[in-house]
């Protein structure tokens, strides 16, 4: 297994609408480690959920783990209650530095496939709601922070588009991929 680089803003690959997995590829060894190195590398930087263009993949896979609940969605749909919260906040490996509340709806069920391509679901209130709808987000090219709303659209907006957020989005990349490098014996190998 292998921990790989996250993406973060502005790659563009964080902007692209991801491409179904093919049936032929479910089952398959490369799928399987695929999803395993998403899995290391989530949990190696403490995320809750990971999908695949955020380590570059343009694929409609997500993985994720929260709340005694951890699994594989590939090729999800979403089914969302019509009752919306802002709580709990968000954050995103891919935007580093910042935390919002962008509205979601309170529940919601995930369908999809597992790596074998047998037929699942999970259904999420609160905190998992709200990972399988950030993680669906990047697999159709959007970020938490395009669902933001009033004053904390204006105030991501402003942080984003500011001179030290790329040097802080620097930082923090940076910052991973030492602690990676050194914990887990990738020294020299740099993003993949």
């Amino acid at each position: 297994m292998s921990i790989l680089s996250i993406r973060t803003v502005p790659d563009p690959v964080l902007r692209t609408v991801s491409d179904p997995v093919p049936a032929e590829r479910w089952g398959t060894e490369k799928l399987h480690a695929l999803i395993a190195d998403m899995f290391e590398t989530m949990r190696a930087v403490k995320g809750v959920g990971l999908a695949a263009p955020q380590i570059g993949i343009n694929q409609r896979i997500f993985v994720f783990d929260l709340e005694r609940e951890s699994g594989v969605v590939i090729n999800p749909t979403l089914e969302l209650s019509e009752e919306l919260t802002e709580e709990p906040g968000e954050g995103c490996l891919s935007v580093p530095e910042l935390h919002y509340q962008p509205p979601r709806a309170f529940s919601t069920t995930v369908r999809g496939v597992d790596a074998d391509g047998a037929e699942i679901s999970f259904s999420g209130t609160g905190l998992l709601a709200r990972c399988f709808q950030h993680e669906v987000d990047h697999l159709d090219g959007k970020l938490f922070v395009d669902r933001l709303v009033g004053e904390q659209r204006k105030e991501a907006r402003r942080r984003m588009s500011a001179p030290d957020y790329g040097a802080a989005t620097a930082q923090t990349q940076a910052g991973r991929e030492s602690g990676l490098t050194s914990s887990f014996g990738l020294r020299g190998q740099g993003s993949r």
